[in-house]
């Protein structure tokens, strides 16, 4: 544990080098208002926070810089919530309030919002359906002969299938199977064999088989594996000087399986900050990962994250992300009870 005051000169180092990206001298740390100490008890102060792990000095004569453990103590010593700034919060507000559309559309562009939103990488990762709960089905009446059958996953997904029947059918005839659909497969398990008794009218009959038999049968998500959506990738490599470290960073940003894991990783530590070596990948040990995962209706839907350097501002990311992921799991929710 540090003292008061070592703890204090830490934080303003840290503050410091975010903002500037410059090394940090003791005369910058004792004008920092609310300090109140000389700059050679700063220098003091800094050795022993250099010797201790928490600072480094790139040259003889520079100043110090954080380590991983330097921000780690920081990023613990933040406020657990934060709060995004008015501009922020509308923006939030306005993006959610006109997001729509399937899943994947509103999660993809989840992702690039909340890079607009830090100016690093923004992360959304979808839980696979393996293979879902069913929350919902309807089926609706395209023309004559074609019919569209929608099923609402419990977490948020949308399965859709187009249907050509073999011969005409009424809109009162759509409207029953619907209905008698709903019914028996509310609560099933999408993918899954599904029994459903006949009505005893052969067109609506017809209409439910064909239906119960393409449910049988998932689009999309339906084998476990997560998916990726990866927003802003290029405007993050922006926060780095070193060519090589960009291209790194952009290789794993395009390995969804490494990104997955990860993250899993991360969660599985009860971590919601993962600092640079601290999570494992060498590729990325110049970058810190900010995450959160999301429900929708109660249950785990995925995670929301952003990917950027170790010296970015700690305090909005997590802000940012908190509140970008609970969002999304009411926007999913929301439109969960309301198709």
């Amino acid at each position: 544990m540090l003292d008061d005051r070592k703890a204090a000169i830490l934080r303003a180092i840290v503050e410091e080098y975010i903002e500037t990206a410059q090394p940090v001298g003791s005369v910058a740390v004792s004008r920092i208002p609310g300090l109140s100490v000389s700059s050679a008890t700063v220098r003091n102060e800094m050795s022993v926070l250099e010797r201790d792990g928490y600072l480094i000095q790139p040259h003889t004569s520079a100043g110090r810089v954080p380590t991983d453990k330097g921000y780690r103590f920081f990023v613990d010593s933040l406020t657990p919530t934060g709060h995004l700034d008015r501009e922020q919060s509308e923006q939030v507000r306005t993006f959610f309030a006109k997001a729509h559309g399937e899943l994947e559309k509103m999660l993809g562009d989840t992702s690039r919002f909340l890079s607009g939103l830090t100016d690093y990488a923004g992360v959304v990762v979808r839980q696979g359906a393996d293979p879902g709960r069913i929350r919902s089905v309807q089926v609706v009446g395209l023309s004559a002969r074609v019919v569209i059958v929608v099923v609402v996953l419990a977490n948020g997904a949308v399965e859709k299938r187009t249907l050509e029947l073999s011969e005409d059918v009424s809109d009162a005839h759509v409207a029953a199977a619907s209905a008698h659909l709903a019914r028996y497969l509310a609560g099933g398990m999408m993918g899954h064999a599904v029994s459903v008794p006949p009505t005893g009218d052969e067109m609506v009959d017809g209409i439910v088989r064909a239906a119960a038999e393409s449910i049988v049968h998932p689009s999309s998500g339906g084998d476990g594996e997560p998916q990726v959506f990866v927003g802003g990738a290029a405007r993050m490599a922006a926060s780095f000087d070193a060519i090589g470290t960009v291209r790194r960073v952009l290789d794993i940003l395009e390995q969804q399986y490494v990104l997955v894991t990860l993250i899993r990783d991360i969660l599985d530590r009860g971590l919601s900050v993962a600092i640079g070596a601290e999570h494992g990948v060498q590729s990325l040990k110049d970058c810190s990962i900010v995450i959160s995962p999301y429900e929708v209706e109660g249950e785990p839907a995925g995670t929301v994250g952003i990917l950027g350097p170790t010296r970015m501002h700690y305090d909005q990311a997590l802000a940012a992300v908190a509140v970008v992921s609970k969002r999304l799991g009411k926007a999913l929710s929301e439109g969960v009870d309301g198709r």
